[in-house]
């Protein structure tokens, strides 16, 4: 059986994510004949996810992966791997945007610009003293001198 991440040593961490990526790159058939431009596989690549990282790692579920991602002692590996991960959906924008703009939204991306100043930033308070009020206000319009 396979160690889990969650117990491997630090030293082992980050080699167990490079083992991922490593894995999603497929497994080419060793038969060098190809069918036309196609390629013959054992095991075909695949697009490296959050979720199939946590699984290869022997996380049990998303949560628990994302706990850990906290954790000083595995954060630099499962930082680095998801940035990884986001590379890769970078990199499909150029093929199939629509799923890759989902996953990199649901990783809290954003196609919105983001606003320079925050809500108190805007709204400063201004002091105003008034010292003299000048004179009454007209309560009716003929109470109003026209000078034409």
């Amino acid at each position: 059986m396979k160690t889990s991440f969650k117990y491997a040593p630090a030293a082992r961490r980050m080699q167990m994510v490079n083992d991922y990526f490593e894995y999603v790159k497929g497994e080419p058939s060793p038969d060098t004949s190809t069918t036309g431009s196609k390629k013959n596989w054992i095991r075909e690549p695949e697009i490296p996810t959050i979720r199939g990282l946590a699984l290869f790692l022997n996380f049990k579920n998303i949560a628990d992966f994302e706990d850990h991602e906290k954790k000083r002692s595995h954060r630099k590996p499962l930082r680095y791997a998801r940035f990884r991960i986001e590379a890769a959906y970078e990199q499909l924008l150029f093929e199939k945007p629509t799923g890759a703009i989902f996953a990199l939204k649901s990783m809290g991306w954003t196609d919105k610009p983001e606003a320079t100043k925050t809500l108190t930033e805007s709204h400063k308070t201004l002091k105003v003293e008034i010292t003299s009020t000048g004179p009454k206000p007209a309560s009716t319009e003929k109470e109003v001198d026209v000078l034409i």
